[in-house]
């Protein structure tokens, strides 16, 4: 089984925020959300909006596309895990 992907706040917190020695609140305010938004998006609690994407490629840190496809791919990975999806084919040979 392949190993799930990190969340992308992760990211943010340790190669980012860590990497550049800022703190949450400083970060924020360089980005131009609160402090809440941008924890929550580091622990886990909430994603990568389009918007904040936008804004970490702006401040010089990676592409909005590659944060939405990070961010896309935990999501995958999260609704993969474990479950089974009841669908029937849409196409019926």
């Amino acid at each position: 089984m392949m190993k799930s992907p990190p969340h992308p706040g992760q990211i943010i917190g340790e190669d980012v925020l860590g990497e550049l020695g800022l703190t949450v609140a400083e970060a924020a305010a360089r980005l131009g959300v609160s402090r809440v938004t941008l924890s929550r998006v580091i622990h886990g609690h909430s994603g990568v909006s389009p918007n904040l994407a936008v804004r970490l490629e702006r401040a010089g840190v990676g592409t909005a596309r590659a944060w939405m496809a990070m961010q896309t791919s935990y999501d995958l990975a999260r609704e993969l895990e474990g479950k089974s999806h009841d669908v029937q084919p849409l196409v019926v040979a």
